[in-house]
């Protein structure tokens, strides 16, 4: 534990005792029943304080390292690839039997205010670079400007923090165990998981989307149903967030070695006895700083068994996932040959079937302002799950910011692929998404933009703003069909490119590839929920405990 870390909980302590007695002195002269109002309010605002600080005090953080040399030449149980959304709650739950390698391109997000504190909401969006930054920007070829993760946590350290559990169709659909989904979900949303408290515009949003008939009213919950919801989120009370990184604090933190800011540049995979099967042994790393190119390796420890050892496990995302299995050669022989990578497995599935849901934004603003951000809290789900809408107040700049309406299609027809650009890790892979490709996807959005229209012209969002009811801007569905066209925007959940069925199988195994997973967003065909976060964080909780109940077979 460090010493900073210990005066300030101290510091903090003493600070809440102060206030407490602050408050019997001034309240004094309250009648009863409101000093308690008052009282349980207070309470209520720094309980979440007083328990961060006595879950640091008891449980430090895992060791964490960006010495490439500290991990160089080590074997471990098993090692994941990816310290984001899936990832951090699948290296947590493997470390309680096992040692485990987290590996992160990013840095630490454990003590960032921009990533911990609500009010800085998106101000990590706003200064991108090449190889340091939280966030890494990339053009898809459609032209649409997008981000991913580049820090512990993974989007869950950057996102707006809503938290909506997959419907029963979707986990039926994947075919996973339902007992085993329901006791994952619970595992994550009692550690990170809260109910928020609606601001003034949350609350606007709430009327104007009922305004606009999308019923029934279903007031909090973490199911995705039809109507106008309350959600989850990963903000507390006091507005401090808790990334899917919080979860490492579950595990064995004897077990866990997390390196930051180290990209893996392929799996290292060796032939077996078996002349069509292949084994993952280890992974090849380099410092993501952009300019070194020194290679270092870490292995899978060497059971006398082989079907006791463990995994390389790449949760890399829907884009790094599947440019690693590339990396590694696996993947089409064609593509492979144009970067004279050696075949390893020629498995044409990787890269195919990414999505993006397409979305598009309405601003209810006449003109930036310097408003709190707002992360958004209420959503409405419509059209047979196919529209999903929901409200914020974003920054544009570290001094103004915009309110946007926004709404994205949910279960897009269109499909996109995965390429390499060239052999470093540390850029991004060439990606096409095909927005709005598909003649299904440009009718459901001429539906959003009409929905869209009424919940901007609503008498909540004209009565909040002091401004009258807006006319309606867009007549005819040709002009709504070339708006969508040129409007259409990326909504950060993009997924596909190592499908289950097409790259791996339903235990998320790499087909052919013996000791080589693959447990992340790259492996949906569609996005579930409202969201992928709850999902992902489920995901990574549900297939830790399935491994670790094969091991005991």
């Amino acid at each position: 534990m460090e010493l900073p870390k210990i005066v300030h909980g101290y510091m903090l302590l003493i600070a809440v005792i102060f206030l407490l007695l602050n408050l019997f002195v001034f309240s004094s002269s309250l009648p009863q029943g409101k000093l308690l109002v008052s009282l349980s309010r207070f309470f209520l605002f720094y309980r979440n304080y007083l328990i961060f600080f006595f879950n640091i005090l008891g449980k430090p953080l895992p060791h964490m390292t960006s010495d490439v040399e500290e991990v160089s030449g080590k074997s471990f149980d098993y090692i994941v690839v990816g310290g984001g959304t899936a990832g951090c709650p699948l290296a947590a739950t493997l470390s309680e039997r096992f040692s485990v390698l987290l590996v992160e391109r990013g840095g630490s997000s454990f003590e960032n205010p921009f990533i911990l504190e609500k009010k800085y909401y998106g101000f990590s969006l706003l200064q991108t670079d090449e190889h340091t930054s939280l966030a890494q920007s990339f053009i898809s070829k459609d032209g649409i400007s997008n981000l991913r993760g580049r820090v512990l946590g993974g989007s869950s350290a950057m996102n707006g923090g809503f938290y909506s559990r997959a419907s029963q169709d979707f986990v039926k659909k994947v075919g996973w165990n339902n007992e085993l989904v329901k006791n994952a979900y619970e595992w994550v949303e009692s550690r990170i998981v809260f109910k928020p408290e609606l601001t003034p515009w949350q609350t606007v949003a709430e009327f104007s989307f009922l305004e606009a008939g999308i019923l029934p009213y279903n007031g909090f919950s973490l199911e995705h149903i039809k109507g106008t919801k309350l959600g989850g989120s990963i903000f507390d009370e006091c507005g401090k967030r808790h990334t899917s990184a919080d979860l490492l604090l579950a595990g064995n933190l004897n077990n866990i070695t997390v390196l930051l800011n180290a990209t893996v540049k392929s799996v290292i995979i060796h032939n077996t006895g078996n002349r069509t099967e292949k084994i993952a042994q280890g992974i090849r790393f380099i410092k993501s700083d952009g300019s070194s190119l020194e290679i270092y390796e870490a292995y899978l420890n060497q059971q006398e068994n082989s079907s006791l050892r463990g995994d390389v496990i790449l949760a890399a995302g829907a884009l790094g996932s599947p440019q690693i299995l590339l990396l590694s050669g696996i993947g089409s022989y064609r593509h492979l040959k144009n970067f004279n990578i050696p075949l390893v497995l020629n498995l044409k599935k990787v890269g195919h079937g990414m999505k993006d849901e397409p979305g598009i934004a309405l601003l209810v603003d006449s003109k930036p302002k310097n408003r709190q951000p707002d992360t958004p809290q209420v959503v409405g789900i419509t059209d047979d799950f196919k529209i999903i809408i929901e409200a914020g107040i974003l920054p544009i700049s570290f001094n103004a910011t915009r309110m946007p309406i926004a709404a994205k299609l949910a279960l897009p027809a269109s499909k996109g692929r995965l390429k390499l650009n060239n052999t470093d890790p540390r850029q991004n892979p060439w990606v096409k998404f095909n927005y709005l490709a598909k003649e299904e996807d440009c009718e459901e959005c001429v539906k959003l933009v009409e929905l869209l229209e009424r919940v901007a012209r609503s008498e909540s969002i004209a009565l909040f703003l002091g401004a009258e009811r807006k006319n309606h801007v867009l007549s005819g569905e040709e002009e709504m069909r070339k708006f969508c066209k040129e409007n259409v925007r990326t909504f950060y959940h993009f997924h596909g490119g190592c499908i289950v069925g097409s790259v791996v199988d339903d235990d998320y195994k790499v087909y052919g590839v013996r000791g080589l997973r693959v447990v992340d967003g790259s492996t949906f065909e569609e996005s579930p929920g409202t969201n992928p976060m709850a999902t992902l964080l489920m995901l990574g909780r549900y297939q830790g405990v399935k491994i670790l109940k094969e091991r005991e077979k």
